[in-house]
């Protein structure tokens, strides 16, 4: 079976396969949807600080980060100057940093997480100036290539550095949630699923897991192999919260038998009774949203779960997660009706390398987390831009996580 990766998901076509003149705009709109956001959290929040928890950094080093990570690996590069047909020696040290000591602030591989709150991190005023002075080396550098380019080696680290800052822009949003801070723009809202979900039926046979290119795509996309996939059904959404509440008022979060030994555990440690953000309230249940208690919308995607809720929902309901084979076929060979990019989607799957993995120079991406302690996420979530919702984007997270907005859909056993 064949099928073409950017018209199943044309938004993410930008990131995939866009031109330079293309990447442009990208990298324009990024920023502008960054900006806002942090407006937002300023408004909110006008101090910026956070509390040190291990589900949140502080925001000025998030967004001195951004600029940091841009700026090593385009206007920093040796690799990018070859690139542009200049000499280089890949060997050579890098220029320093724009922010003098930048490295040792900003450098998420050598800085450990609980020790960002106690940096000494330029104010919000300069460090919104680095970011600009940062885009500025970026877009001279992208100046210098053919605006109609597609090359992919060419416009490599840029790609990389728009889905970066994508990334951190999502997880702006969830640390907002986390702290209640309200975020107004639409696009961010969980969406309403007024649609019937429907079995999606396959028969037994081969499917080509990963990225072959050509095109953009992160390190542990490649390397893509042949798998023999069982006949079965797949949902054609996510579920909502009318079909996972019934399970919280069985008694589920109670009841051990619908738990993994690893779940029972994350209850025993939690006390969780109910899924993250969410009250019973008289014969309902509430929702808290943008600080403030509300009604839950039923049709919502049901999100902010754990691996370990989703699995017990299945045992549940006799249902069973997909692998992230089993979503991926079902995501490119029927696209007109499996919907995804709503939230999030657990699979069965342990994130691990596909054979003959290889590191891309950005050496932490993946390979660190190898090893079994995380679990591969689908489809991207309504928190997430839509340039990285594509149906072959593997995101990785470890099972207890319920702060990012991931829920599941479900197979026939």
């Amino acid at each position: 079976m064949t099928c073409i990766d950017h018209l199943n998901h044309p938004e993410a076509a930008v990131l995939r396969h866009g031109s330079a003149a293309e990447l442009a705009g990208a990298l324009a709109a990024s920023r502008a949807d960054t900006l806002a956001t942090l407006a937002a959290w300023r408004a909110a929040l006008p101090s910026l600080a956070v509390p040190l928890r291990d589900e949140l950094n502080p925001p000025l080093w998030e967004i001195g980060h951004i600029g940091w990570f841009e700026e090593l690996w385009l206007a920093r590069n040796p690799e990018q100057e070859r690139l542009r047909g200049a000499a280089a020696d890949p060997d050579a040290p890098r220029p320093d940093s724009l922010r003098p000591g930048g490295d040792a602030l900003y450098n998420s591989s050598r800085v450990p997480h609980e020790r960002r709150w106690s940096l000494p991190l330029p104010d919000a005023d300069a460090t919104l100036g680095d970011l600009a002075c940062q885009r500025e080396q970026t877009l001279a550098l992208l100046g210098a290539i053919d605006p109609a380019s597609r090359d992919d080696e060419a416009l490599y680290f840029f790609r990389l550095a728009l889905a970066h800052e994508d990334m951190h822009h999502e997880a702006a949003l969830y640390m907002a949630q986390h702290l209640g801070l309200p975020i107004g723009d639409a696009r961010w809202q969980a969406p309403r699923l007024t649609s019937r979900c429907e079995a999606i039926p396959f028969e037994a046979g081969p499917w080509r897991l990963g990225w072959d290119g050509p095109g953009f795509a992160f390190d542990n996309e490649l390397c893509a192999q042949d798998v023999v996939l069982p006949a079965g059904e797949i949902d054609s959404r996510v579920l909502t919260w009318a079909e996972f509440i019934p399970f919280v008022e069985a008694g589920g979060y109670v009841q051990p038998a619908w738990w993994s030994e690893a779940g029972q555990r994350w209850l025993g440690t939690t006390g969780a009774t109910a899924p993250r953000y969410l009250r019973p309230a008289g014969a309902g249940w509430q929702q808290w949203r943008h600080g403030v208690w509300r009604e839950l919308p039923a049709d919502e995607p049901a999100r902010h779960l754990t691996l370990h809720e989703a699995q017990a929902w299945c045992a549940w309901a006799g249902r069973r997660l997909p692998t992230e084979a089993e979503w991926e076929r079902a995501a490119l060979s029927e696209p007109q009706r499996f919907r995804h990019g709503d939230v999030w989607e657990w699979t069965a799957s342990a994130f691990e390398p596909f054979p003959g993995f290889e590191r891309h120079p950005y050496r932490d991406y993946s390979a660190p987390w190898f090893g079994g302690s995380r679990q591969v996420l689908r489809g991207g979530s309504f928190m997430t831009q839509p340039r990285l919702r594509h149906p072959r984007y593997r995101n990785y997270f470890m099972p207890q996580r319920n702060d990012v907005p991931a829920g599941f859909r479900s197979c026939a056993r």
